[in-house]
């Protein structure tokens, strides 16, 4: 579902350090770094500036294999002196078999480690959780982009919608509105990148970035970038990889 998702920190060294010691008991591993970010796989942080401020108020949660990682993820986060979130535990509220446990990262994003039976595949972001200001035009934005984005609405509630991929999911709910987030979802069609971007700004949604190669990151990355009511930052890229 995810290409990736990327927050914007305010000391990279210790949100690096955070992530590096409460995914390691997930078997997650930081994967690459440059001076602009740093990677675990499909989760990315960068320093926050002026122009691009910090992430707030987002819920990430990480696949876990087993209910004794989401333990060791709670209790090796908790020992390094992170402050708990949520105990480990069963959360049936959720689904019968979801096992969580949640810890807040240096700028107070919650940071969740799962294990159930219908975890994201080829990934490490299992879900995001996201607040908005205003749940029924989040809706319709997202309504909007999902056929270009590989998104289905999947379930809704008086206070929730979730949209899903073929793995994974992000919710968003009523509330004080995640700020300075970015969600990238992959595609192999150029056309859906020009189709998101047509059909999010003729609707009235703010461009950020027309569809159009982006060599910077890499040779081929094709990508399209549109705001959310909440000026979250939502792309579509097709990297043009050889298999």
């Amino acid at each position: 579902m995810f290409d990736h998702v990327t927050i914007r920190v305010t000391d990279r060294e210790a949100s690096e350090a955070f992530y590096d010691t409460v995914l390691a008991p997930l078997g997650i591993v930081r994967t690459y770094r440059t001076e602009q970010f740093s990677e675990w796989q499909d989760f990315l942080l960068t320093g926050a500036n002026s122009a691009n401020p910090v992430t707030r108020r987002l819920h990430v949660a990480f696949v876990a294999p087993s209910p004794e990682q989401v333990d060791e993820f709670w209790q090796t986060g908790t020992e390094a002196g992170y402050t708990d979130d949520g105990p480990p535990g069963p959360r049936p509220e959720y689904r019968s078999d979801y096992y969580g446990a949640f810890l807040l990262d240096p700028d107070g994003n919650s940071a969740e480690a799962v294990h159930h039976r219908d975890l994201r595949r080829g990934g490490l972001v299992a879900h995001l959780w996201i607040r908005v200001a205003d749940l029924g035009a989040a809706k319709r934005f997202y309504e909007t982009i999902a056929p270009h984005a590989g998104l289905r609405l999947s379930a809704e509630t008086p206070d929730r919608v979730r949209f899903a991929g073929t793995s994974g999911s992000f919710t968003i709910v009523q509330g004080t509105p995640t700020e300075n987030l970015h969600m990238a979802f992959p595609t192999d069609d150029d056309g859906d990148v020009q189709r998101l971007y047509e059909a999010a700004t003729t609707a009235g949604y703010r461009g950020n970035g027309p569809p159009g190669e982006r060599a910077r990151y890499h040779p081929g990355y094709y990508a399209a970038y549109v705001l959310d009511p909440d000026g979250n930052n939502i792309e579509v890229v097709n990297h043009h990889r050889v298999p």
